[in-house]
């Protein structure tokens, strides 16, 4: 997998998802981060709702989830 800057949507964020994302294929979610949020989004819907994590909350999940996935 690689990461690819996503188009830009007027935010200050710099969007970031996946290679596998593609704009036919399933949903996927984009991950923009400061220094104090890391905020995420469903790829196909840029200007809808997003989740903001603090970033020990984001370390938390990616390791669970990378756990999950093994």
């Amino acid at each position: 997998m690689t990461l690819k800057l996503s188009d830009g949507d007027g935010s200050s964020l710099k969007w970031t998802k996946s290679s596998y994302s593609s704009n036919d294929g399933p949903a996927c979610v984009e991950v923009a981060s400061t220094l104090s949020t890391i905020h995420i989004r469903d790829s196909k819907n840029p200007l809808g709702p997003q989740l903001h994590l603090t970033p020990a909350a984001w370390a938390e999940f990616v390791t669970y989830a990378g756990a999950a996935l093994r």
